[in-house]
């Protein structure tokens, strides 16, 4: 089979042909249709993969191949995908609590095992999720790590139908925030930086748009109302620590960027108004099977550009760089 793998820290991609993996026990075969380019794939380059060399890729979308033994969820010829949750020990306390993505074991597709740039990858049957048939396999490959991600931390914030959420950021992980958002039944807010984007957020589902470069952010969710979630999914942290004035009592800031410098946050501000600021985890493979199943219900789609398996370094080159704005998917 045709593999694009990482042949040691720091190196780049390269095209290679490898032995087809076989399913053992409890693992599943799956033929790989499509596989979403995301920005968590430069781990596998730098050197945090658990061994080299290493096949990148957590945004998977295809078909069953075979089953190991003692499979019985999974049939040849069922669609699946496989996301950055590469499954559960469950023997862990977290695992034994039924936080299966908190698991200790850290388990993630394309780091600790191979991933989805590949005609084939195996993975454990409890990292699979179902596919619904009115996704396309482009569409469903990045709701496997950016959607499950947005769709999961917001049905977890505590946000109800009707209240105000904002989502920072309007890229990869952002025009889905704002989309499933939306179609949650919440009061949406876009903030982005540029006035030319505010027409791009409402075609999105957003009520409002707050220009960062031109508007106090914390300021103008406070003239809405107070947001009772803020959803950051970008990687300055100045963005991000300045909504926090924007929350109601009791609202909640919920990071899923990660910016490299420290959130800036007054702790006298936060006490008063019992403000909670929250990281949050991708999910399990249940709830990346559950945003898919919302995407197909709800009509939230990703924005995506496509490219075959041998240009993955070119593929990956255009993320790094911002080109696509949204999601990058290989063709496999």
């Amino acid at each position: 089979m045709r593999a694009v793998q990482v042949p040691t820290a720091g190196g780049s991609f390269e095209l290679v042909e490898r032995e087809a993996p076989r399913p053992g026990r409890g693992q599943v075969l799956v033929r790989v249709a499509a596989c979403g380019v995301c920005h968590s794939d430069v781990m596998a380059r730098v050197g945090m993969a658990s061994s080299y060399p290493r096949v990148p890729g957590h945004e998977v979308a295809g078909t069953v191949e075979a089953v190991g033994e003692g499979v019985d969820r999974w049939q040849a010829g069922q669609r699946v995908g496989v996301g950055w949750f590469g499954g559960a020990c469950f023997t862990c306390v977290p695992c034994r609590e039924g936080d299966f993505i908190s698991c200790t074991a850290r388990n993630v597709t394309g780091l600790t095992a191979d991933g989805g740039y590949a005609d084939l990858v195996v993975a454990p049957q409890d990292a699979l999720a179902a596919i619904p048939d009115a996704l396309t396999d482009v569409e469903a490959a990045p709701l496997m790590c950016a959607g499950v991600t947005t769709f999961n931390a917001l049905r977890e914030s505590g946000a109800r139908g009707g209240d105000l959420v904002a989502i920072v950021g309007l890229g990869g992980l952002g025009h889905l925030g704002v989309q499933y958002a939306a179609a949650m039944g919440f009061e949406v807010v876009a903030v982005a930086r540029g006035a030319e984007k505010g027409e791009f957020a409402s075609q999105l589902g957003a009520h409002h748009y707050v220009d960062s470069t031109s508007s106090d952010v914390a300021a103008e969710l406070q003239r809405l109302g107070g947001a009772q979630t803020v959803l950051s999914t970008v990687t300055d942290a100045g963005a991000t620590s300045a909504t926090v004035g924007g929350l109601r009592h009791r609202g909640r800031l919920v990071v899923v960027g990660a910016p490299q410098e420290p959130l800036q946050l007054e702790a006298g501000a936060m006490i008063g108004p019992s403000l909670v600021v929250a990281g949050h985890a991708s999910g399990s493979a249940k709830d990346s099977e559950d945003a898919l199943r919302f995407a197909a219900l709800s009509g939230v789609r990703p924005m995506t550009e496509t490219a075959p398996l041998e240009q993955a370094e070119d593929a990956f080159g255009r993320m790094m760089a911002g080109k696509p704005r949204f999601r990058m998917v290989l063709t496999v």
